[in-house]
């Protein structure tokens, strides 16, 4: 038979391994194995570079075409991030100032979502911490989400000079709804692993977090009831006061095990193993066309306007982010008085709105 694969070299960011895939007996089946995709750049909470971007396109590559592959597990090194998205050190010094630069590495980025979604093999993101910003978005682009429940979900751009135009405009609207949707997108205020998969998100989540040799749920969030006193849907929610007090105190007394998040996926992958191989993936093909169409109709103006947006708030926040100490955003209230008087953007407002600390 033919490679229908790809020269690469050895990767650096990415590992890709063979894993078993097991039977409904607990047992490796032999012949057969999932693949799993990890990115691995746990000092940086898993984000991407340039080169991890190209890593993740041919490993997707080289799982589509392997015939032995039952599916595939995305995931992230480590117990803290699945994905924290783009690298905004790479972003602040190489690609803030130089749109089109920016331009062609989006072009990279479009096709690694593109290729996650046309894989050939059913995707599984196993969220082994943090998914936000880009990791969400390459996160939403598979097909199944299976989370350890102290990971959290959610969007960064509009506090960091960008907007979630790498696939969460596109996808968000599809799990959760529209007015959900524009909340996650535009106030980047996190969700829990909990309120995840109660809005949809999620397929599963798995306890992490062991306590004295037994695993609890997340104690930082509201996982024994669904509504407070006013009637309020808070399940998934954080805690507050002496709860959140307490809660804190039982999270530092634990642990982070991810062996149940493990035996979840393995349990989701021996069920996919137990259907027919060609209607599987018509199937799961036939679904993600909602995603595709939206993914295909906006893709490139998106990375066009991305780009641009580079000489402006990307510029800024990028580089806030990366030079600032405590404080990592921007002066928001002078910008926006700034902009209210007319004024342009050049080197005097990116020092008048640079994070206290970092002002010139």
């Amino acid at each position: 038979m033919n490679d229908h694969n790809l020269p690469a070299p050895a990767p650096q960011y990415v590992r890709y391994e063979e894993r078993p895939v097991h039977g409904p007996d607990g047992k490796p089946v032999e012949g057969l194995h999932n693949v799993w995709i990890i990115l691995d750049n746990q000092r940086e909470l898993n984000s991407y570079t340039t080169e991890t971007v190209k890593e993740v396109i041919l490993g997707f590559r080289r799982a589509s075409n392997d015939r032995a592959a039952v599916c595939v597990v995305f995931t992230g090194a480590g117990t803290r991030a699945f994905c924290s998205g783009g690298n905004t050190r790479e972003y602040a010094e190489v690609y803030a100032g130089r749109p089109q630069e920016y331009r062609q590495y989006m072009r990279l980025f479009n096709d690694m979502v593109t290729g996650i979604l046309t894989c050939d093999k059913p995707v599984i993101c196993r969220v082994n911490g943090l998914r936000v910003g880009g990791g969400q978005e390459i996160g939403m682009a598979c097909d199944f989400s299976v989370a350890q429940d102290l990971a959290r979900f959610g969007q960064a751009g509009p506090k960091h000079g960008s907007a979630p135009d790498g696939g969460s405009t596109d996808f968000l609207p599809l799990f959760v709804g529209i007015e959900h949707a524009i909340a996650s997108c535009t106030l980047c205020e996190p969700w829990s692993a909990h309120k995840a998969q109660r809005l949809g998100l999620i397929t599963e989540i798995a306890p992490a977090l062991k306590v004295d040799g037994r695993f609890v749920p997340n104690p930082l969030v509201v996982t024994d009831r669904w509504l407070d006193e006013q009637g309020r849907m808070i399940y998934g929610e954080p805690r507050e006061g002496a709860d959140l007090a307490a809660g804190q105190v039982t999270f530092k007394r634990g642990e982070v095990d991810l062996s149940l998040l493990d035996a979840a996926v393995d349990r989701l992958s021996t069920r996919l193993l137990l259907t027919f191989p060609d209607c599987t993936i018509k199937t799961i093909e036939s679904l993600r066309k909602h995603k595709l169409e939206h993914w295909d109709r906006n893709r490139e103006t998106n990375r066009a306007w991305l780009a641009l947006n580079m000489m402006t708030e990307a510029k800024a926040g990028f580089t806030a982010f990366q030079s600032g100490t405590k404080q990592r955003e921007i002066d928001f209230i002078e910008l926006r008085r700034r902009l209210a008087r007319g004024e342009t953007w050049d080197d005097a407002t990116f020092a008048a709105i640079a994070p206290r600390g970092e002002r010139a």
